[in-house]
């Protein structure tokens, strides 16, 4: 945690009201987002109970499992969330624009330029928490190896055609979400918690009622008292007033209402099952539709709350403005839906349940260069978030207080003009390091010279500093044009107020990797003819 951030927590405590860590939305918001509110069965942490889920928020649509135990009922629900999040997706699949995209030649080996499809939007998934992301990606590893009856007759248990097609996306969806700045799918939880800082823990902001009260609290109560009555306050009934963000549910819930409700079921459907004649069916038909009613009702007044929990939460962050590299990290999140998209079009198979050695290897430097980026573009966006790399010495801010034009030795002697800053901050510079300013969106390169005294401004040769904060001396290296003097702008001139960080505002690609058959030995050799396993096979993950 940063020292902002720390100040935050406590000024939070200090106050009653969750104090800003953002000046800007560090993560987009679609116009059109499919809020998803789960809600699973004690004792079987992927067995779906019901859910809301819909893009408006004054009619979300309603599914419920009356017998989580029933196979058949789960495949139901399963369907049903297929037939409202499918064509959710496919919205936007056709609409698509011209982009150009690096490919490597077959023929040459080089690097061109292709021109291919990029869909011009792409779907967006909000759940209430970070579990709600853990059981989109269980719901996902759960449905996309089931098999339909028209592609296995003998199956026992065939599923709905749909079903595994969404499990595919859902996979995708949480893969994607462990890439850092990814906004396919998003908590509201990491959204709020990542753009106000409570008084409370980063555990407790896992309840989205008692992290908004923190945030927005009713008038006359702090935060404090606020989030405490979300989380403990209770009705006559002894039933939760806020429930829990999903997808766990309430003991005192479960035991005194739900258990109760799916017992009346149980025995209204046995009894249905052993009707005599018509009549009677008819009667028992009325009791067992009756029973399914007080079991939606039961699920449905537990998921309301988080579920408008969920659209104020979003109405918060709207009113921050967005941050201007959050659109260059959807645009990538539009490649990612689109490459999917055309692998589910052209045919091919579902993602495996465990990488290669390559794949694995891939994805883990692709988060860590995605983190890296992250980290800079929050900081070139926010001062606030500037602020704290600022104050770790990661960054220094200051007024130019001399330029001095200087050549490089060579041939064709290329501008080094030394520029002269005061600063109060204290960045951890050794000698000749690199240092980086913001130009026009591209990233322009500084050389640390030395720390100068106060009297030695403006001399390229001048005396050495104490070490602290005060003047120092920085030759700029790149981004003057070709010609011999500097492009206009591409120097800074004396009296301009400029900010260089320490750390690199682009991320470079790593060493490339070889392809999957040609894995060496020590990570598991090449993959040679693999033997397809069967896709229902039991693992301790398959919980649905």
């Amino acid at each position: 945690m940063s020292l902002i951030a720390t100040l935050a927590r406590l000024e939070a405590v200090a106050t009653g009201r969750a104090q800003p860590t953002a000046t800007v939305r560090h993560r987009r918001l679609s116009q059109r987002p499919l809020v998803f509110v789960p809600l699973t069965t004690a004792g079987e942490a992927g067995a779906p109970l019901g859910a809301l889920v819909g893009t408006d928020r004054d009619a979300p649509r309603l599914l419920v499992v009356p017998q989580p135990r029933d196979r058949d009922l789960r495949f139901a629900f399963l369907a049903e969330l297929a037939d409202v999040v499918l064509p959710y997706i496919d919205s936007y699949a056709d609409a698509v624009e011209a982009a150009e995209r690096n490919e490597t030649d077959p023929e040459t080996g080089k690097r061109v330029k292709v021109e291919v499809e990029l869909c011009a939007d792409a779907p967006q998934l909000i759940v209430p928490s970070r579990a709600g992301v853990d059981y989109v990606r269980l719901l996902g590893r759960s449905m996309r190896f089931r098999r339909t009856a028209e592609q296995d007759p003998q199956t026992p248990y065939p599923a709905p055609p749909r079903v595994p097609l969404l499990g595919r996306w859902l996979t995708h969806f949480g893969e994607r979400s462990r890439v850092p700045g990814s906004a396919l799918l998003q908590a509201v939880t990491e959204l709020l918690g990542r753009h106000w800082a409570t008084g409370q823990s980063s555990l407790e902001d896992q309840h989205l009622g008692a992290l908004l009260a923190w945030i927005d609290p009713p008038a006359g109560e702090t935060g404090a008292q606020a989030a405490l009555r979300a989380e403990l306050a209770r009705d006559a009934d002894g039933q939760l007033l806020c429930p829990p963000a999903g997808p766990a549910t309430d003991p005192a819930f479960d035991n005194k209402l739900l258990a109760p409700a799916i017992e009346r079921y149980d025995r209204a459907r046995t009894a249905l099952a052993a009707a005599q004649d018509g009549l009677q069916a008819d009667d028992l038909l009325g009791a067992l539709t009756a029973a399914e009613g007080e079991i939606r009702a039961l699920v449905s007044s537990r998921m309301l709350p988080t579920w408008d929990a969920v659209w104020r939460g979003l109405d918060l962050l709207r009113s921050l403005p967005e941050g201007a590299h959050v659109e260059e990290r959807w645009t990538r999140d539009r490649w990612s839906f689109t490459g999917h998209r055309d692998r589910v079009v052209a045919g091919e198979p579902p993602q495996p349940r465990r990488d290669d050695a390559v794949t694995a290897a891939n994805k883990l430097a692709t988060r860590e260069r995605e983190q890296a980026r992250l980290e800079a573009q929050e900081a070139l966006d926010d001062p606030l978030v500037m602020a704290a790399r600022r104050l770790a010495g990661e960054a220094f801010a200051g007024e130019v207080v001399d330029v001095v034009m200087a050549y490089g030795e060579g041939k064709r002697p290329s501008p080094r003009p030394l520029v002269t800053v005061r600063t109060e901050d204290l960045p951890h510079l050794a000698e000749r390091a690199k240092v980086y300013r913001s130009l026009g969106g591209k990233p322009q390169a500084a050389e640390f010279v030395r720390w100068a005294a106060e009297g030695d401004a403006g001399r390229a040769d001048g005396g050495h500093g104490a070490g602290g904060a005060g003047l120092l001396v920085l030759r700029i290296v790149d981004k003057m044009g070709r010609g011999k003097e500097p492009e206009a702008g591409s120097v800074p001139e004396k009296g301009d107020r400029l900010c260089f960080t320490l750390f690199e505002h682009e991320q470079r690609g790593g060493a490339k990797l070889p392809d999957p058959e040609e894995t060496p030995w020590t990570h598991g050799g090449p993959p040679g003819e693999q033997t397809p396993e069967a896709p229902d096979s039991v693992t301790q993950e398959d919980l649905l």
